[in-house]
């Protein structure tokens, strides 16, 4: 074999190499950042399956169960009957939407202690996004008028006779 037959395969092999460590790459990658969006009512029926993976669940915050410290957060989550507490150790503080009657949605995993241990929270106002009740004040629209209406005529500046 030649020497330059032998640097061919080391260099093919290094290429199948550093291939192969990329595709491994990417699949843990995509394994670590997905996660299962589940109800608080699936998430009870789940078994040991729900310890084990990654997981969003969404619901109402109970009023009057906020209890803050810093960043930390702890809550209770309802949805259709069902209470789940939840405890936000993020790095960020909730975000300004995060209130009582709030719909949250917490990312993270369950634990053995029954209580829901989420690393990051989204929050909305539903209030801010309900539909609008009918006979609301609403802005009339004006008509808009067209160029010509708005327009004095031009005149040429000199006189035809």
């Amino acid at each position: 074999m030649s020497s330059q037959a032998k640097t061919y395969i080391k260099f093919g092999g290094a290429v199948v190499v550093i291939l192969l460590l990329l595709g491994y790459l990417a699949y843990t990658g995509v394994q670590d950042s997905k996660s299962y969006y589940v109800t608080i009512k699936e998430l009870r029926t789940m078994g040991d399956g729900a310890y084990s993976k990654r997981l969003r669940v969404a619901g109402n915050v109970k009023p009057g169960s906020i209890k803050r410290s810093g960043t930390h957060v702890q809550f209770v989550l309802v949805e259709q009957d069902q209470d789940l507490s939840v405890d936000y150790t993020g790095a960020e503080a909730p975000p300004d939407t995060f209130k009582d009657d709030s719909q949250a949605l917490a990312d993270g995993s369950f634990g053995h202690d029954g209580v829901f241990h989420a690393k990051q929270l989204q929050a909305k106002c539903a209030s801010k996004y309900a539909p609008q009740q009918p006979g609301a004040n609403q802005p009339q629209a004006q008509p808009t008028k067209s160029m010509t209406e708005n327009t004095p005529p031009q005149s040429s500046g000199t006189a035809s006779n």
